[in-house]
């Protein structure tokens, strides 16, 4: 079962998808679209091209936990992208996906200028790894 995880923001979202064992991290893209229906419609688009069976959405969570403030936003994200694939979704925590992606793009040499070209592949393939990591350690069966 192929996975694909989404980093939804106001102008760039991540995709990554896992490889069809559903255990690594494959492939990254980055959707350029401010409009969430461009974003849902091309994110489906690469569901259906890479044969993906589940959807993962990075959703916003604070420190302590609560939902953040662009929650609903999220909410109203995945909830459309499941409309279009007839997909299931999963709303997956985020914390910190992103600080730790731009620490990943330094720490391998790229400069900060760059790395909004790339931070949001890194950050959703970071989402991505977490929920088969969850998979792993819970034993459930994708």
């Amino acid at each position: 079962m192929r996975i694909m995880a989404l980093d939804y923001g106001d102008a760039r979202t991540g995709v990554a998808i896992s490889d069809e064992n559903a255990i690594l991290v494959g492939q990254t893209f980055v959707i350029h679209a401010r409009q969430m229906e461009q974003a849902a419609q091309q994110a489906a688009e690469l569901a259906q091209q890479y044969g993906a069976e589940r959807l993962v959405i990075g959703f916003p969570k604070n420190m302590d936990g609560t939902d953040g403030a662009r929650a609903d936003l999220y909410r109203a994200f995945a909830e459309r992208v499941g409309e279009i694939t007839g997909l299931e979704t999963v709303l997956w925590d985020e914390r910190r996906t992103s600080i730790d992606a731009h620490r990943i793009l330094s720490a391998n040499g790229r400069k900060t200028k760059q790395h909004r070209k790339q931070v949001d592949a890194v950050a959703a393939s970071l989402i991505l790894e977490s929920y088969l990591q969850y998979l792993e350690n819970t034993h459930e069966v994708p």
